[in-house]
């Protein structure tokens, strides 16, 4: 099946983007301070400062979308509640990052988050149960001893 492959390509892409955005966000932090420069009237330390901070708990949110996709590829499982929702938001994260960086960045870096995002998605979807029909039976459509559960009979009317 293609459902470990790609939940182990969304882990590693996670982790190594959550380290990438701290590494950048630290890098620019560095840059603020060393500079001396100030935007609107802001203090440069309180910039620099604001963008380590924000790198870091962006990382770690990235990180933690890892480790989600990493424990999907160990035990080859759906993602559950906290986790499933923590992939659905990387999701979105990434279909709008992609959307706002093609202006400013350029097309390599919207298809590389449309890539992410199109591997959450695609890890999301491989998971998903399959509609059971209503009437099915519990366990299967055997009782406990292994034989088939039967239906009784409908009542007739006279």
């Amino acid at each position: 099946m293609i459902r470990r492959p790609v939940a182990w390509v969304v882990a590693v892409v996670l982790f190594a983007e959550a380290f990438g955005v701290a590494a950048l966000n630290w890098f620019l932090g560095m840059v603020v301070d060393r500079q001396d420069m100030s935007l609107a009237g802001l203090d440069p330390h309180v910039m620099s400062v604001s963008s380590k901070i924000g790198g870091i708990a962006f990382g770690l949110y990235f990180a933690l979308c890892g480790l989600v996709a990493l424990l999907v590829a160990l035990r080859d499982r759906s993602p559950a509640g906290f986790g499933r929702v923590l992939l659905i938001s990387a999701a979105v994260v990434h279909a709008l990052l992609g959307a706002f960086t093609r202006g400013p960045v350029g097309w390599p870096a919207f298809l590389f988050m449309e890539l992410v995002f199109a591997l959450i998605v695609l890890l999301l979807m491989t998971y998903d149960r399959p509609a059971e029909p209503a009437d099915a039976a519990p366990g299967g459509g055997q009782s406990g001893d292994g034989s088939p559960v039967t239906s009784p009979p409908a009542p007739t009317t006279p």
